[in-house]
């Protein structure tokens, strides 16, 4: 009854929320990038990995030892081909948002798409510091810092164009026979002088000040950047995100919220890595999938592994079917099959276990005991696996498999309870 409780005072308040929150334009079209962005960041993690070849030692055999020499004599190359694709994030998350909001307002997105980048580019780089060549502008925050100012940038170039456009602000009528590209150029004339004049004064304001409008945003919100990589952060996010795939919410509802924060600090640490600094950041997209939620939400790895050799017929025949999405991190067999979603007998273990698992990943890496996350090669990539690739630390799918089995530690209790109930179902 208490259970029924809960779930009608979900569905009444929480669930319209949930949804509202999924349709909002704004972080839909954030989630659709981010969701977008996915084989760029695939792209880019690959050559980080290549050339984050481990240590050579004395006992270093012929592999890590070629591996090691070619990721040497070829880091320029390496770290070009993952700066214009992973630590580029912010690039493409202001086209990628700018089209997605172009498609909400059925507004051709080519115009929307220009202006924002030539905004972005203007209030991004530094023109008195130079990149790679020595003649171009520093553009040192296009990787995760500046996803912040991406965003903005996007929303408002987009949003301030579709108002004019729909009230026809200065719109210059053109003849008929003109071509269409021709007329739509004009059509945005008004518009485009408008939204790239207030960037330029935006930008001679911040050079003023010796600054540009990136880092002034950046510093501004670094410590909120801290709080959120925080280990209290880290709990709260996983608990909401658990709880919500609880009572049948998927967690793309806080897609919107959590792609920012979690890919934001995966650029930020492959830059890092790129440049030879220390990783800046713990809560990102690998530590998530690869250590908080091992078999996909609800970290349902170990309780298939453990439903395989269930006496319940039904529980055996779900896990066996359940491992395999499982082992590629995909709960959905699991949640839908056992049932965990709503089935009070697994509400603690479900939530919880990915509680346990942030929280020991957390410490281990703040702690220095496994190295911190730089790339991602697949969402689906067995945990074990990723956790190496992605912090090229032996220690990293240690620690994995201890996790797995204090999940299944946490899940056999409960799983014993309901094994119980649905026995004495199918003998009767």
């Amino acid at each position: 009854m208490e259970t029924n409780k809960i779930t009608s005072w979900m569905d009444k308040y929480i669930t319209p929320f949930a949804n509202k929150m999924a349709n909002q334009r704004h972080l839909a079209a954030i989630r659709d990038t981010f969701m977008t962005l996915l084989p760029i960041t695939l792209f880019g993690s690959i050559f980080v990995i290549i050339g984050a070849a481990p240590p050579v030692t004395s006992h270093s055999n012929g592999f890590l030892l070629a591996w090691a020499h070619f990721a040497q004599n070829n880091a320029l190359i390496l770290s070009w081909l993952s700066s214009v694709s992973m630590s580029a994030m912010s690039v493409f998350i202001c086209v990628g948002i700018t089209y997605f909001l172009c498609q909400h307002y059925n507004e051709n997105p080519l115009s929307p798409i220009m202006f924002s980048l030539a905004g972005f580019f203007m209030l991004v780089f530094d023109p008195k510091k130079l990149g790679f060549t020595g003649n171009i502008a520093d553009i040192s925050y296009w990787d995760g810092r500046g996803i912040i100012i991406a965003i903005l940038i996007a929303i408002l170039t987009t949003e301030s164009y579709h108002a004019m456009r729909k009230h026809n602000f200065g719109r210059i009528k053109m003849p008929k026979g003109v071509p269409s590209a021709l007329s739509e150029s004009f059509a945005s004339f008004v518009p485009a002088l408008v939204i790239l004049a207030v960037d330029a004064i935006i930008f001679v304001i911040c050079q003023a000040n010796h600054t540009t409008a990136v880092k002034a945003i950046y510093n501004f919100l670094s410590p909120s950047f801290k709080v959120a990589d925080s280990l209290p952060a880290t709990i709260f996010l996983t608990i909401l995100v658990q709880l919500f795939w609880f009572f049948g919410i998927h967690d793309a509802a806080l897609a919107g919220i959590l792609g920012p924060i979690r890919d934001g600090n995966l650029s930020i640490n492959a830059s890092a890595k790129l440049a030879g600094k220390a990783l800046p950041r713990i809560f990102t997209t690998p530590f998530w999938v690869y250590f908080v939620i091992i078999g996909g939400c609800g970290s349902v790895l170990a309780l298939a592994i453990i439903m395989s050799f269930s006496k319940s017929k039904q529980l055996k025949t779900v896990g066996r079917v359940g491992l395999i999405p499982a082992l590629f991190g995909i709960s959905e067999p699991m949640i839908f099959g056992t049932p965990l979603m709503l089935n009070p007998i697994f509400f603690i273990p479900f939530v919880f276990t990915s509680v346990i698992n942030a929280i020991l990943s957390y410490l281990s890496m703040s702690l220095g005991l496994v190295k911190k996350t730089f790339a991602i090669l697949s969402w689906q990539m067995p945990a074990p696996i990723g956790a190496f690739l992605s912090t090229m630390d032996w220690r990293a799918p240690i620690l994995v498999v201890a996790l797995i089995i204090i999940d299944g530690l946490m899940y056999y209790p409960f799983m014993k309870v309901y094994e119980k109930s649905l026995l004495a179902e199918e003998e009767s």
